[in-house]
């Protein structure tokens, strides 16, 4: 969906490779930080990283969906791999050189 409604290939790839550097807005990297820390730090999560969202705007409703979401896509992805899972025909239509990057993201910290 973000690459047929939103962002070219390229953009995609510079989000996925390293997002802070990707020139998007800077309410976007703090909610990609927050949802990095809960996969690969959530014990580390702390009322500061939740009151840098809320200073951009977000609700504690927004926060909460955001934390959520990246759980349960962490899950979902953890339970796929677990279980072999071959990706759909939509990954396979996406160009080859996102699909490397989406395939190394578990490779970056």
């Amino acid at each position: 969906m973000l690459r047929k409604n939103f962002f070219s290939a390229e953009q995609l790839i510079a989000i996925v490779t390293d997002y802070r550097n990707a020139s998007l807005d800077p309410q976007d990297v703090a909610v990609m930080a927050l949802a990095e820390k809960v996969i690969l730090d959530q014990h580390n999560v702390t009322q500061e990283d939740i009151n840098g969202l809320l200073a951009f705007g977000l609700t504690d409703e927004e926060v909460l969906d955001v934390v959520l979401t990246a759980a349960a896509r962490s899950f979902y992805t953890k339970v796929l791999d677990a279980l072999g899972a071959e990706p759909d025909d939509a990954y396979l239509e996406l160009e080859p050189g996102l699909q490397a990057a989406i395939m190394n993201v578990g490779d970056h910290p």
